[in-house]
């Protein structure tokens, strides 16, 4: 997997994500991916932003690295942190900076 940017995620708004979490998938779908504010550093390869992903589940993941599986980007590994609940299920932020 390339090094990933924020056009990768923009243009999947809405689409299904899949996690094998204790060997069942989870589908996540992606609502937000968003640019961070920030400031540039010399050396800076990428502008930071943030992806919400939302899960229909009545129970949180914990924090950690999921590998994570979607039709057009194949798989890659990313850090999700859960950050509120909903109605239907859970939010989940990745951030890469």
């Amino acid at each position: 997997m390339p090094f990933l940017q924020l056009s990768d995620f923009a243009a999947r708004l809405n689409d299904t994500f899949r996690v094998t979490i204790e060997g069942q998938d989870a589908v996540f779908t992606l609502v937000e991916a968003t640019p961070m504010p920030h400031h540039p550093v010399a050396g800076m390869v990428r502008e930071p932003f943030s992806l919400l992903f939302h899960h229909e589940a009545a129970v949180v993941f914990p924090q950690r690295i999921y590998p994570m599986r979607n039709d057009g980007m194949g798989e890659f590994g990313i850090f999700l942190v859960p950050i509120a609940r909903d109605r239907s299920g859970f939010i989940y932020q990745a951030v890469f900076n």
